[in-house]
């Protein structure tokens, strides 16, 4: 596109350039200098949006606007042939170069009606954020509530009622209810219901083609059941020998654990920061067997917190390396099977020590039942919202829930034990809860970290500038505004 010679029109046989470029310092005087190139003139074609510059140029201006009598013919087919070094049809040649006038009325309500449509977009955009950092503080709230809570009235429940491994078989088979729970909520949720065989079938498919076989549940599923169970009783049983508080922040040593696990079996990222925080969870397990010094019941005590800790960081893994991940339907359905595997194969062993004398439960009329479902409910919602919040919020802050269970835990302990936060205990404290914040990092940390700190410092240019305009503004206003006393 552009302007076109039609072939063997020109005099002579001979192509003219495109848009006859002269040097502009080279004026013609008189209409006959530039005859041969009005001849050529009629054999030009010029197209719509060059006609469409043209009408734009001052030339054309000029022509329309200009008062008559003011310039000569020869001058306004100078000015249009190219003569003075104007080419509406070069891509140099733009039509914002010249200063316009402000938009006219209809222009500034298009603009105002576009900014109001960029306007609500971001508020529909900001809303889903906001709701979801509103379910995620309900989600840490939960979290946290239910995981010291449980801490605690594991604590109070051992004062009449010695038998952990009891306790943990009691809590787990609660297991079963995951996927009638979920089973409700599909049917209170999802447009189109299914039947309990239905979506039963469909979940099975998360174990193979073949569902849940005899084989699948003895390879897949009994080996996260005993892990399971391990996890809870090493975790229950360090209750008895330590403080809430010194267990709850050693449970959270298991995130730096998944990561070292992750590393080395799954060959995740490296992530030096996260290395960090592993050493730090270690130099805070240390200085917690320090606290109170290296008595036996301390130290086997935080031994059986760390060993509750590697379990859970061992089940996380291994997980995600034979199963890869789960939907929320499948998910119920494992930890329903984990509560049928633990009331088939795992109810002879509370009897075994029972018998044994190992763990006394005591006449039937003294077994505190009251704390022992409420620690089950207890723990059955902790897990119901660690495995289903990432429905409803952001996974780092349902991880906060834990580490904020701490202090909470610190709080009780002070008021109800007689606990010592010296200044070994608080430091190791504080150096694991670091730890567990190091773990919580994105992987791509250090891009958005240096995408934010550009952000800031490319604002801040900004607004320097906006302020150094505003303050020339007023000054220039200033002097405008200063009365004259010429006489």
């Amino acid at each position: 596109m552009g302007i076109r010679e039609f072939p063997g029109g020109a005099p002579g046989g001979k192509g003219i350039a495109v848009g006859m470029r002269r040097s502009p310092d080279v004026s013609p005087r008189r209409l006959s200098d530039i005859s041969p190139q009005l001849r050529q003139l009629k054999y030009l074609v010029v197209d719509e949006a060059i006609k469409e510059d043209l009408k734009w140029s001052r030339s054309v201006e000029d022509l329309t606007s200009g008062p008559a009598g003011l310039t000569s013919i020869e001058e306004r087919i100078l000015r249009i042939t190219g003569y003075y070094g104007y080419q509406p049809w070069a891509a140099s040649y733009k039509r914002e170069e010249r200063p316009r006038d402000g938009p006219g009325p209809a222009e500034a309500a298009a603009a105002g009606a576009e900014a109001g449509r960029a306007g609500r977009r971001c508020c529909r955009c900001s809303g889903p954020r906001l709701r979801k950092l509103s379910w995620g503080l309900a989600v840490v709230l939960c979290v946290c509530t239910c995981w010291a809570g449980s801490t605690q009235l594991a604590k109070v429940t051992f004062r009449t009622f010695d038998a952990p491994f009891t306790l943990t078989w009691f809590a787990t088979t609660w297991n079963c209810l995951f996927f009638p729970l979920y089973y409700v909520g599909h049917v209170c949720k999802a447009t189109e219901r299914q039947s309990v065989r239905q979506r039963y079938r469909e979940c099975c498919r998360f174990f193979g083609d073949n569902g849940l076989t005899l084989k699948v549940f003895f390879t897949k599923a009994a080996p996260f059941g005993v892990l399971w169970t391990l996890t809870n009783y090493l975790y229950l049983h360090a209750i008895k020998k330590i403080n809430a508080t010194d267990a709850s922040v050693l449970f959270c040593c298991n995130k730096a654990f998944v990561f070292l696990l992750s590393w080395i079996v799954l060959r995740d990222r490296f992530m030096g920061v996260r290395i960090v925080a592993a050493i730090l969870a270690i130099a805070g397990i240390v200085m917690m067997t320090y606290a109170d010094g290296f008595h036996s019941h301390t130290v086997m005590g935080i031994a059986l917190v760390v060993g509750s800790a590697s379990m859970s960081a061992l089940y996380k893994v291994l997980f995600k390396l034979l199963l890869g991940g789960a939907k929320f339907g499948e998910a119920a359905l494992f930890l329903s099977v984990l509560g049928v595997f633990n009331v088939l194969f795992i109810t002879c062993i509370p009897v075994v020590l029972y018998f044994t004398k190992v763990e006394d439960w005591g006449p039937l009329s003294s077994i505190p039942w009251g704390n022992l479902c409420g620690f089950s409910v207890l723990l059955l919602t902790f897990n119901i919202v660690l495995n289903f919040g990432i429905a409803v919020t952001y996974p780092t802050l349902m991880s906060l829930g834990i580490v904020l269970s701490v202090p909470v835990n610190a709080v009780v302990d002070h008021y109800t034990t007689e606990i010592s936060f010296n200044g070994v205990r608080v430091i190791a404290i504080i150096i694991i809860g670091l730890g567990f914040l190091l773990l919580l990092l994105p992987e791509e940390w250090d891009v958005w970290l240096i995408q934010l700190l550009t952000h800031l410092k490319v604002r801040k240019k900004e607004e320097t500038v906006e302020g150094s305009a505003d303050l020339g503004a007023a000054v220039q206003n200033r002097r405008r505004a200063r009365p004259s006393f010429a006489r």
